[in-house]
């Protein structure tokens, strides 16, 4: 019996060795795994003009995806998008359903707290826009008592929700649905990331105006898992790179109309 009960522990104790070591292999570096799979996965939500969007080709297209595009390049891998919802972008990212977030995310500490980010690549901030021609909305204190809508999960929600005094706030899971109900006048405002706001507005002449006060001021970044620490080095060596050289300064005068890296 002895002998038996030796033999059970020398097992389970062989066992144990092996399973731990499994665990230790089980960790592998981030950025050697992007490189070895010859790709970077980007979670992206594909309807935030200028940033990310479809096309009138149903081509995925705008500021994020160059970035994404140019930072893939520097670590010498393809760059992939994958699509999801804003609201649970943070979530998938936690669930490994792509390797990083490039979609106009602004740094918060509430996101600090289950994410990491780069630098800020591009300071952001919201904004309010409305109908043009509405004289009745000059100023950030006149929605008092209107109907305000957002992004669902956004910055744009949480500026939205401060907000004293608003009758209502819609949120939408994409925030072009937040602008056809201001056109048609279901909204009263929409409050969004400010380079989106003069993106729309841009394109939709004579329909839509910005108000003139910024409501806050957000830096933006690239989200990682908490892990990840050697890829968000790389990708933020690459970030430094594009910026020195140039390259962010002729995507942001592609997208916004203007440098927003000239000093």
């Amino acid at each position: 019996m002895k002998k038996f009960m030796s033999i059970i522990l020398i097992v389970t104790m062989a066992s144990v060795l092996l399973v731990g070591c499994g665990q230790k292999q089980a960790k592998v570096n981030s950025l050697e795994a992007v490189k070895a799979s010859g790709k970077l996965t980007v979670g992206l939500d594909d309807s935030y003009p200028p940033m990310e969007f479809r096309d009138s080709k149903n081509k995925l297209v705008g500021f994020d995806v160059d970035l994404g595009d140019a930072v893939g390049k520097k670590l010498g891998v393809k760059t992939e998008y994958i699509t999801n919802d804003f609201n649970g972008m943070v979530l998938a990212l936690g669930s490994s359903k792509f390797n990083v977030i490039i979609s106009a995310m602004s740094i918060t500490d509430a996101r600090k707290k289950s994410i990491n980010f780069s630098d800020s690549y591009v300071m952001g901030g919201q904004v309010a826009i409305v109908k043009q021609g509405n004289t009745k909305i000059t100023k950030i204190d006149d929605l008092k008592g209107k109907i305000v809508s957002c992004q669902l999960g956004s910055t744009g929600d949480t500026a939205a929700t401060a907000m004293k005094g608003l009758k209502e706030v819609k949120r939408y899971d994409k925030i072009t649905d937040a602008y056809q109900d201001l056109s048609i006048g279901r909204v009263d405002a929409v409050v969004m990331d400010a380079q989106v706001g003069q993106y729309y507005v841009a394109k939709k002449p004579g329909q839509f105006k910005v108000l003139n006060e910024q409501i806050s001021k957000e830096p933006i970044g690239i989200g990682f898992k908490k892990q990840d620490k050697e890829l968000q080095a790389a990708v933020q060596k690459a970030l430094n790179e594009l910026k020195a050289d140039g390259t962010l300064s002729k995507i942001s005068q592609k997208w916004f109309g203007f440098d927003a890296y000239k000093k």
